[in-house]
């Protein structure tokens, strides 16, 4: 009996520490500015068309039929 009850006690212990640890986290974003300003490069990260095609992410099969005809 006495090792079911110090699990416990364990187990709520590696749950507060869980979300302390977790409130930490939300602390510290909280604080931290937004950047607002774009990478050091100075132009924000865009994909350009290529680029989405080269991923997989191109237009649809469909819409190209639709633009040859």
């Amino acid at each position: 009996m006495a090792r079911r009850s110090r699990m416990s006690v364990q187990k709520r212990k590696r749950e507060r520490d869980k979300a302390e640890r977790a409130s930490m986290k939300r602390e510290e974003r909280s604080t931290k500015e937004p950047r607002e300003e774009p990478a050091e490069g100075g132009e924000a990260l865009v994909a350009t068309e290529s680029d989405l095609e080269g991923y997989g992410l191109g237009p649809e099969p469909e819409e190209e039929e639709a633009e040859l005809t």
